[in-house]
C-alpha cells in the first residue's frame, strides 16, 4: 500500500512555472530602542572601567581603546536594538561619556596612587579636583580620541544591527 503524499512546502512548485520555488519570508526586522539603550548604557559602564583602568595602569592614552570602548557601546546597541534610526546617534553619545568617564577614573587612579589614597574616594568626594587634572592633561588628541569613539560607535551600531 503507497501513499501519495504532496511534497514539502520547500518543494512544491507553482502552477505554471516549472522548477520555481518561492523564497522564504524574510526575517522580521529588529527594532526594540529600548533594549538597545539598557546595553549600550551597560556596554558604556563597563568600558568606562576597563578604559579606566587601562589608563590608570599606563598613565597615558591609548587610542585603540577609546576606539574600541566606542565600536563595543555602539555593537551593543546595534545588536540588541536592531535598525532603529536613533541608536547610532545614542550610542555615539554614550560612548563619548563612556570615554569621558573611563579618562576621569584613570586620573583617579594615577592621582590615588600619588596621593595614597582610594581612587574611588578621590572620586566620589573630590570630583573636581580629578577633573582640573583631567582638564590640565587634555590635550587636542584627547578631544580626538573623542571623536573617534563616537564614529566608531555610530558604525559600530550599524554593524551589530546587520
Amino acid at each position: 500500500m503507497s501513499q501519495n503524499f504532496p511534497p514539502p512546502p520547500q518543494q512544491q512548485q507553482q502552477p505554471g512555472f516549472p522548477g520555481f520555488v518561492p523564497a522564504p519570508p524574510p526575517a522580521p526586522v529588529r527594532d526594540n530602542l529600548a533594549g538597545g539603550l539598557v546595553a549600550a548604557f551597560v556596554a558604556a559602564v563597563v568600558c568606562a572601567g576597563v578604559y579606566g583602568g587601562i589608563l590608570g595602569a599606563t598613565k597615558h592614552e591609548i587610542g585603540y581603546a577609546a576606539v574600541g570602548v566606542g565600536f563595543v557601546v555602539g555593537w551593543a546597541a546595534g545588536k540588541v536594538g536592531g535598525r532603529n534610526p536613533a541608536l547610532p546617534v545614542l550610542s555615539a553619545v554614550l560612548a563619548l561619556g563612556s570615554v569621558y568617564a573611563g579618562q576621569m577614573f584613570g586620573e583617579a587612579i594615577v592621582a590615588s596612587k600619588v596621593l595614597h589614597t582610594d581612587a574611588t574616594d578621590l572620586l566620589i568626594n573630590h570630583l573636581s579636583g580629578v577633573n582640573e587634572l583631567w582638564k590640565a592633561d587634555a590635550d587636542p588628541l584627547t578631544f580626538l580620541f573623542f571623536g573617534i569613539a563616537a564614529a566608531a560607535a555610530f558604525t559600530g551600531s550599524k554593524k551589530g544591527a546587520a
